[in-house]
This record gives structure tokens, sequence and C-alpha cells, in this order.
């Protein structure tokens, strides 16, 4: 069994896309816009023919699903935050800066009790990332 986290942008998802693709290395494995779709549009949805009605992105070992959702153009992400694993200082520090473009920093990139580098950052998405690289 897997937990996969499933985000939804509300219209902003190609955008997201090439943002973690940039980022953090993030690759594309499926890509499906809602005009693909082998059902109609549903009733209210026509002008987002164009928009992700499901993505799913590899980030390292991890799949992470995303979707436009309902193209409301007001993504919300509370309540919960993705833990990102770096492997040394180094990439804690390009990884942290990377998602910290545009986006908020929640807790400055650290050394902590149990971490060599730890930090919070709320991209630009509004989407909590918490980036560890653990004590050797």
């Amino acid at each position: 069994m897997q937990v996969q986290p499933y985000l939804f942008f509300d219209g902003r998802c190609d955008e997201a896309i090439e943002f973690y693709r940039k980022a953090i290395g993030a690759e594309v494995g499926m890509l499906m816009r809602f005009k693909d779709s082998p059902e109609p549009c549903p009733q209210g949805m026509e002008a987002a023919a164009e928009k992700v009605m499901h993505a799913s992105l590899k980030i390292g070992d991890t799949m992470v699903m995303a979707s436009d959702g309902r193209c409301t153009g007001k993504p919300n992400f509370q309540g919960f935050g993705l833990s990102l694993d770096a492997a040394n200082d180094a990439e804690a520090k390009r990884l942290f800066d990377a998602l910290s473009d545009n986006g908020q920093v929640q807790m400055p990139l650290g050394k902590t009790f149990f971490a060599s580098s730890f930090g919070m950052v709320a991209d630009k998405f509004g989407v909590l990332w918490m980036v560890i690289a653990p004590t050797v």
C-alpha cells in the first residue's frame, strides 16, 4: 500500500509542473487535459478544456499527483506539508533556495538538533515544503 499526495492547483497546474521540474527535478510521468478525457467536460468546466485534469510527477522516488481541479484560481494548501530529503547540506540549500523563489520562508534553512540542514518554506503556490539533510 502507498499514500501519494494529490495537489490541486485550481488553474495553475501547468505553471506548478514547470516550476517543480526546474526547482526540484520533478519528472512528468503522465499528463491529461480535460479536453482529452473520454468523458465530456463536467458542466461548467467547458472553458477549462486546456487545463490539467490529471498529472503525475516523479520527485525522487515519490509520485506526486496534481490537477487544476475546479479551476477556481484559488489554490489552498493548509494543514499539511511535503518533506523533501536532501543527500547533503549543499543539496538542501539548492532545493530550499529554488523552492523559496517567490515563496515565503517559514523557517530559514539551518542546523538543528535533528538535522545538519532543515528549513520550511511555502512555495509560490502555497505548498509547504520541509527540506532536510539528516545528520550523518
